[in-house]
Order: structure tokens, then C-alpha cells, then sequence
């Protein structure tokens, strides 16, 4: 999957890790700046560093259950060019709007702030820098052509995500956090918010034990198809394990500037639910 900017934006088939670690940061409100080990501390004794949040959610075992694949669907988008309505405060701070705008300002009368606008000028701000007469931060890119992109999402899917580790309190926190996020939460895209229950609980056993004894979430393809039933899941695993393939999605820095990712292994394999499988409670779809 190609994350970065282009005239082609995929979707991939199921949630990455790094989205995923990526979201309960945000919810923790964790800053981006964070590393995976606390900041080595001037004592002189050669003693382990610990990990932060960020680095013991990082290194949490993960595993994602296809309960409804969903199906793709492209957008035709575009970005740029257009008609960019001007706010006041677009005018103290860029002087080059202001002048642009000038005749537009010199003909408005009465004591309000009036409609004015700038054809083909790009309104998102791109290549921030210093103003060389003000120092305010100011876009450097303010004209730009029509860009028409293809961007493809996932409808009607639904995955159960789980993260393993040994303290339960943390997973307990991170729960809380995404029913109660301290920043805004998005998946993949700021479009496309989340809605319902995130945090579904915190279960005894590994997540191949969690997988097999809880029902498929609900979805629009519920099917009495058997081998619909059981569906595919991918689970994080030790390089070594056989049929292991490496996934470059594993975090270990989210900063804005220079976000990292290395690798890690997974395995996928077909899920066999009880039939006596707990429901989930709670859930608001």
C-alpha cells in the first residue's frame, strides 16, 4: 500500500499495525515526539532504558480478524484550483492575499467584512515557511492547477483488531482512551471518523484463543454459508515460524517530520469459531 501523496491512493485490505498503535496513541493523547524508550537519564549506571506508552503499545503482539472483508470503492476526487474564499484573518496575515484582493477591499462599503474571493488560488496551506516582511507562517505555494486523483476505500467492512500483552492495565487504558479519546480519531483518512464502540473489552488467553471464542462482529454479508463463517485473520509471529511473511508497518516513530516504520511477521490463517462463541455486548454499530 502506498500511503503517500499521489494521483493514485490504495486502500488496504485490512487495518496495518501502524494505523492501528497510530489511533490509540492519538487517543491516549500521546505527541507524535514520543520514542519507544524513555529519555536516557544522566546517572552513569548502565541500567536498561524503560519503554514509554508509546513503546509498550509499539511492541504489544497484534492480530486482525476479517469478520466482513467489505468491498472497494474509488472516489473521484480533486484538489486545487477553484474559487477560495478569503477570512479575515487571511488578510493580516498574508500581505500577498491582501494585495491581490486590494480592489475587491477598496470598493466594499459599510462596517462589515464583505464576500471576497481569489480565483485559482490554492487555499490549503502547502510548503509552510516565514514571511521575509511579517515572519508569520504563511503557505509558500498559493496558485496551483486542478489535480484529479483516484482515491479507493474500503465500504461496508468490518475488522476485530486485538493487541497482546502481559499487563492488563495497559490494555485496560488504551480501552478506556478510544471510548474517550483525547484527540480526534480517524481510520486511514480525517473523512472517515469512527463510530460506535471501539474498545470492546479486555479478554483472558492470546488473541488466537480471543478470535475463536467470540462471534463475528455484526456486518451487511451475514451469510449461513459455512465457509463464509470462517473467516481470515493475520497474526503477528516470531520471524522463525513457518510461512511468516514480513510487513513493513511496524511503528517506531510517529513523528510529523520523519515517521518510521520497520518490519515485522505475520502469519494468516483460516479462523474456526466456537460454536458456543461469547456475543459481544455492549456494541453500539
Amino acid at each position: 500500500m502506498a500511503s503517500r501523496f499521489a494521483a493514485r491512493r490504495d486502500s488496504h485490505s485490512r487495518p496495518s499495525k501502524s494505523a492501528v498503535i497510530g489511533m490509540c496513541a492519538a487517543a491516549l493523547g500521546l505527541p507524535r515526539s514520543m520514542g519507544l524508550e524513555e529519555p536516557e537519564q544522566p546517572t552513569g549506571a548502565e541500567e536498561p532504558r524503560k519503554l514509554t506508552l508509546f513503546g509498550e503499545l509499539a511492541r504489544a503482539d497484534f492480530a486482525v480478524r476479517a469478520d466482513h472483508p467489505g468491498i472497494p470503492v474509488r472516489d473521484y476526487h480533486t484538489v486545487g484550483a477553484g474559487t477560495y474564499p478569503l477570512r479575515p484573518r487571511d488578510l493580516i496575515t498574508d500581505h500577498r492575499r491582501a494585495a491581490a484582493v486590494s480592489a475587491s477591499l477598496d470598493a466594499a462599503t459599510g462596517d462589515r467584512f464583505g464576500h471576497h474571493t481569489l480565483t485559482d488560488w490554492y487555499g490549503a496551506p502547502k510548503k509552510i515557511a516565514a514571511d521575509p516582511h511579517s515572519g508569520v507562517l504563511v503557505s509558500g505555494e498559493l496558485t496551483r492547477s486542478a489535480l484529479i486523483t483516484e482515491r479507493w476505500y474500503l465500504a461496508d467492512a468490518t475488522f476485530l483488531v486485538g493487541l497482546q500483552h502481559e499487563s492488563a492495565d495497559i490494555l485496560d487504558t488504551v480501552r478506556q482512551a478510544l471510548e474517550h479519546p483525547r484527540r480526534l480519531l480517524w481510520l486511514g483518512r480525517k473523512s472517515c471518523p469512527p463510530c460506535g464502540t471501539l474498545g470492546l473489552g479486555v479478554v483472558p488467553g492470546d488473541l488466537d484463543t480471543a478470535f475463536r471464542t467470540h462471534r463475528r462482529l455484526p456486518g451487511p454479508d451475514d451469510t449461513t454459508d459455512p465457509a463464509r463463517r470462517r473467516p481470515w485473520a493475520w497474526f503477528q509471529v516470531p520471524p522463525s515460524e513457518r510461512g511468516a511473511t514480513p510487513v513493513q508497518d511496524q511503528p517506531v516513530s510517529f513523528d510529523a517530520l520523519r515517521p518510521e516504520h520497520t518490519t515485522r511477521w505475520e502469519v494468516r490463517r483460516r479462523i474456526t469459531i466456537d460454536p458456543d462463541a461469547a456475543e459481544w455486548k455492549d456494541i453500539i454499530p
